[in-house]
């Protein structure tokens, strides 16, 4: 029997992986007996800041990601392809649907017991998974600070509002996607020069939810809008509001800053406001948002919030495996590992499936070639400086360099700009990432 506690996304994915290479699993969640401040639900896998797993372009860091997952059949990816809504080049979802479908296939697994409880304190007289992510709960933490004998780390994150699509007024928005690329998925709101200055000087203005901790920073790659305000008037212009690509068909031309929502349901009834996240007081968000060009009646289904995030200081706690080296027996995945993201959180819960299916086999542990970018992740994990450690997201450039004259950088420049560049040395990146990722597998087939 392995214990894996939390049925978050790395928790998910992992009890789906080791129940299906034959291990009992059982299968601990808190929610909805204990709640947490983001969380509205009782269901597996539950998307709470966004519904996207990013893009899809197979050269970039996340596809790349997805491609070594879907070899080793990802749960989470199978519910996400079945639940996926319009998002251009991007991977997105229904959230209820797929936290729903991720539901079903765990209770429905003969070798998955699920049972809802918050654990305190793991038993660890079985192989442990803690992958209570972000939110862990505080005596949990507490147990696992003392257990490591390093502190836990926090950060802010904080989640963009929903509005209900049949209050956009679509006499002013537009549907497009940037530069053309695929579906016109995305709706679009103009801003002309007047009418962004007057939204940024509402929102610097506006009210802001108090932070329990002024010490705890922000998540750098996801910072709340009017933070990113707060360090210049251009900076929402080259960021969330930034109109390249976009052609407004009034007037044929890039509009001096945009909005663009992403469709959240397969409804199609919801949109969330693109890279909106926010700590503005919810009455505050009705009145700067409403000043957007096509909001201007727009319904909230859900407002944007702001919580703390907890993660462990991974490089002095972890290795490679995602095992905790004071603790035999026990593993930690996920945005608790220190990964940032949803797709990355459920890869590291595959990542820990698999070292702990090879420990109960009783093999070495083996991790990931850092060349894959689920290796590079954990090597990252394992390998960063402490004291400057922060959770990251898959980046190409956590994968090794690429061997000097692999690519002709200059006469790509010159066919096709940095662009192209950067396409080609995504496809060398993702083309040894899958041939690395074979091998490996095969060799931990042999050892099994």
């Amino acid at each position: 029997m392995v214990h894996i506690i939390g049925a978050g996304l790395a928790g998910s994915e992992a009890a789906w992986q080791l129940a299906s290479r034959g291990h009992r699993v059982r299968l601990t969640e808190m929610r909805p007996g204990t709640n947490t401040p983001a969380h509205t639900t009782g269901n597996a896998a539950e998307m709470v800041c966004s519904n996207s797993f990013k893009s899809d372009d197979p050269s970039s860091a996340t596809g790349i990601l997805k491609a070594e997952m879907r070899r080793m059949g990802s749960l989470i990816l199978r519910c996400a392809e079945a639940t996926r809504v319009p998002a251009g080049s991007s991977l997105a979802v229904d959230r209820g649907a797929f936290s729903a479908a991720v539901t079903a296939a765990l209770r429905e697994h003969p070798l998955i017991t699920w049972e809802t409880a918050q654990v305190d304190r793991p038993e660890l007289h079985e192989p442990t998974l803690l992958a209570t992510g972000p939110l862990t709960a505080e005596p949990l933490a507490d147990w696992l600070s003392a257990a490591t004998g390093k502190g836990r780390l926090h950060f802010y994150d904080a989640i963009a509002p929903i509005v209900e699509r049949d209050s956009i007024n679509l006499d002013i928005a537009w549907m497009a996607t940037r530069y053309d690329k695929g579906d016109p998925d995305f709706i679009n709101c103009p801003m002309t020069l007047e009418q962004h200055e007057r939204f940024l000087d509402a929102l610097l203005a506006a009210e802001r939810t108090p932070l329990a901790d002024l010490d705890t920073p922000y998540f750098e790659a996801c910072l709340p809008l009017e933070v990113m305000a707060d360090r210049g008037r251009e900076t929402l212009r080259h960021g969330p509001l930034k109109p390249v690509g976009l052609d407004d068909p009034r007037t044929g031309r890039w509009p001096h800053a945009v909005v663009q929502l992403r469709q959240d349901t397969l409804a199609g009834d919801h949109f969330n406001l693109v890279g909106f996240q926010t700590r503005l007081k919810w009455g505050a968000q009705k009145e700067v948002f409403r000043l957007i060009p096509g909001l201007e009646a727009a319904e909230f289904a859900r407002f944007g919030s702001i919580h703390r995030n907890t993660y462990l200081q991974a490089p002095s706690v972890l290795d490679a495996t995602l095992a905790v080296k004071s603790v035999p027996g026990l593993w930690v995945a996920g945005q608790l590992a220190g990964v940032e993201g949803y797709l990355e959180s459920a890869a590291a819960g595959l990542a820990a499936a698999l070292a702990m299916d090879g420990a109960l086999r009783g093999l070495p542990a083996t991790p990931f070639p850092a060349d894959t970018m689920t290796g590079a992740l954990l090597h990252y994990l394992a390998h960063a400086a402490p004291k400057d450690f922060a959770p990251t997201n898959a980046m190409l450039g956590l994968l090794p360099a690429l061997a000097e004259g692999a690519v002709d950088a200059r006469a790509l420049k010159k066919a096709g700009g940095v662009r192209a560049l950067r396409a080609a040395k995504g496809g060398i990146h993702r083309a040894r990432a899958l041939a690395s990722l074979e091998a490996h597998l095969l060799a931990v087939d042999q050892a099994r």
